[in-house]
């Protein structure tokens, strides 16, 4: 079978692509989660990134310290990794514990929710059914690569392993139980029944109840296939797939009691006391957005009132007509051309408006009017208006006042 195909000199191989299409998928579930609870979808974007990457690399360093039987009777070991630390970027050899994982993908939710403020468990049951659609996806690489199978097996549906992927002991055994199988079917369906309880008890349910839910379904699955793999991950003599998968298992449900007996009450407030603030926080938002639709309607009026006034102003203007031979016409009719005949100038303007006038004056002209204007101005003032006692008169006006009629006197008169 095989594992991949070439583009030029890059090899494309289908565990990979696998591995993408599940991450994808569990995305696009997540995503729908949170946005049938209200929250942004959009988050789940911004942190599908650093959740593939952390997961990788948590899965590839669980394959690390938790070598197979069969890769250490190779000499994989986690001592060969450490001595040669390239081996352990190569990752399309296969090699990737899910657990590991797990606990990757959860450190880079706990960092990314305190950057971002959020609620760690209210996301982390956004993402357990997509985590689990990933998972069920993702374990037919398993598939292509023809890795984790069962025991030998006659069953209709067992799978024929070739020789060089057949574990020591097992060459001429040629039918094995699919694992992997078995436990895309299981994962599958877990995520069904998690979005199903979450839709059923969603108001008894605390935020964290369903990646409670997601440790406690799969940790049962995986405990449970251990008994059929041929090629544990011995640990001190431990299979430590199983057993830590039995302690996560048991913790999970010990927490979950706890959270709906002791501490029901304490996650009932809590849970409230978000409610409230983010009902507050609503609140505001629709407040802001009123006030500024407010804002936009009197400034649109404003602005509106302006054109309509421009706009009848230029409709009594005529289209055709120049600016400049307008403005001509304009001042040449608000003055009259001055009749230098000596009579009076007239203007069409109003009264009281003052009018300046040029006139050309001829040398002939400009003598004969000087002659008339003496050279000393105080001469003239000297024998044209006499001397005028300035106290003398001021009695004289007195003596007019006192004898001006009064009212009655004036009006009979």
């Amino acid at each position: 079978m095989p594992q991949g195909f070439n583009i030029g000199p890059f090899t494309i191989r289908f565990y990979a692509i696998l591995i993408i299409i599940g991450a994808i998928a569990g995305a696009w579930l997540a995503a729908k989660q949170a946005k049938k609870h209200g929250e942004d979808s959009e988050v789940i974007l911004d942190l599908l990134p650093w959740l593939l990457i952390a997961g990788i690399i948590g899965a590839r360093l669980w394959h690390v310290f938790t070598p197979s039987a069969s890769n250490i009777a190779q000499g994989v070991t986690t001592e060969n990794y450490l001595k040669n630390p390239v081996e352990i970027l190569k990752m399309w050899n296969g090699g990737l514990g899910i657990p590991g994982g797990v606990i990757g993908g959860v450190l880079a939710l706990i960092i990314y929710s305190k950057a971002k403020k959020l609620n760690f468990w209210q996301w982390a049951d956004f993402i357990a059914p997509g985590l689990l659609i990933g998972q069920s996806i993702g374990r037919w690489g398993n598939f292509v690569n023809q890795e984790v199978y069962g025991r030998p097996s006659n069953l209709p549906w067992a799978i024929t392993i070739d020789p060089q992927f057949r574990i020591s002991g097992f060459e001429y055994v040629e039918k094995y139980h699919p694992l992997f199988l078995y436990e895309s079917l299981l994962t599958l369906a877990g995520a069904g029944i998690l979005i199903w309880v979450d839709r059923k008890f969603k108001d008894k349910l605390y935020k964290g109840d369903i990646f409670f839910g997601y440790l406690i379904w799969y940790s049962t699955v995986r405990f449970f296939l251990e008994f059929l793999r041929l090629d544990p991950s011995p640990v001190n003599g431990i299979n430590i797939n199983q057993t830590s998968m039995l302690v996560v298992g048991i913790l999970a449900v010990v927490l979950l009691v706890l959270r709906h007996t002791i501490w029901s009450d304490k996650l009932a407030k809590k849970e409230q006391a978000d409610r409230d603030r983010k009902l507050e926080l609503e609140e505001q938002k629709l407040l802001h957005a009123e006030n500024s639709l407010k804002d936009e309607a009197i400034s649109d009026e404003d602005e509106a009132d302006l054109p309509d006034d421009f706009d009848q102003f230029n409709e009594d203007l005529p289209s055709d007509v120049d600016e400049e031979v307008l403005s001509d016409e304009v001042v040449a009719d608000s003055v009259d051309e001055p009749d230098l005949s000596g009579e009076e100038l007239s203007s069409d303007g109003d009264e009281g408006e003052v009018v300046e006038a040029t006139f050309e004056v001829s040398e002939d002209e400009a003598e004969n009017t000087a002659e008339h204007f003496p050279d000393e101005p105080e001469k003239l003032e000297g024998e044209h208006f006499p001397e005028v006692d300035l106290e003398k008169n001021s009695s004289t006006d007195d003596d007019n006042l006192q004898e001006e009629p009064k009212n009655d006197d004036r009006d009979q008169s």
